[in-house]
């Protein structure tokens, strides 16, 4: 999608400002989650200098050619706020689940009580500070419209996901297709989250059936995903020290 941006250029912007505001946070998301994986790969490059053994290490020069102005036609910096854009979502979404989680019957299962009840603390305590951290983004204002048009927007986002996902399928790089599927299922999950806020808040302490449910994986696809994009920023922040080190 960031190919063809850059191709088009401003005139992409002026198209992008004409749709509604479902499909404009859609697509910024998605731009998000291609940032954080252009990041991760010029943050974890595998570098060959002949004189030493190949390792990992952050290629500012990757960074450039996938971020500089210069090279992406003056559209990088959008890129990247994107990806701030899309951590904004995933905090949020965080914070909206919590009641969830607080429910004594809800468990985390690895497999080791004693881990589980260490997993779920720590878990309610990130719930915590994801509480903490002032709203800057109503999601209350998609699909507030016409409901039959609002529901028929929500099945092209499902379907959108359930796509990008078989695109993942394609890949063939084993780490990459499964970060990829990864993080497009935590996005999933967090936009699940924001969109079932009046279940989430009927939800009873206890009982069989809730009116809101997550499934295990979706709780790890949201939590890595979270984790994912997290790292991004802090590895986006790497490289500006190196940036500026470097002038």
């Amino acid at each position: 999608m960031c190919v063809c941006v850059a191709v088009a250029g401003e005139g992409f912007y002026t198209w992008l400002e004409g749709l509604c505001l479902e499909k404009r946070v859609f697509y910024r998301l998605i731009s998000g989650l291609h940032s954080s994986i252009n990041i991760h790969l010029s943050a974890q490059y595998l570098v060959e200098d002949g004189y030493s053994k190949a390792h990992w290490a952050p290629n500012a020069n990757e960074f450039r050619k996938r971020f500089d102005p210069s090279t992406t036609r003056g559209q990088g910096t959008r890129w990247l706020r994107n990806l701030y854009f899309l951590y904004l979502i995933e905090l949020r979404a965080i914070s909206k689940v919590a009641p969830f989680f607080l429910r004594p019957s809800s468990n985390l299962y690895t497999g080791n009580a004693k881990e589980d009840h260490q997993t779920k603390e720590l878990l309610l305590q990130i719930l915590q500070l994801a509480k903490e951290f002032p709203m800057h983004f109503d999601e209350t204002a998609m699909f507030s419209g016409n409901e039959k048009e609002a529901q028929l927007l929500k099945e092209e986002f499902r379907l959108h996901f359930k796509n990008i996902s078989r695109i993942m399928d394609c890949v063939g790089c084993d780490k990459c297709r499964l970060w990829g599927k990864l993080q497009t299922q935590g996005l999933g999950t967090a936009l699940k989250i924001l969109f079932s806020e009046r279940e989430i808040r009927k939800l009873p302490k206890q009982g069989p059936y809730p009116p809101f449910q997550l499934t295990r994986q979706e709780i790890v696809a949201l939590i890595n995903a979270f984790g994912r994009v997290s790292t991004s920023i802090k590895e986006l922040q790497n490289f500006k020290e190196i940036l500026k080190d470097s002038m």
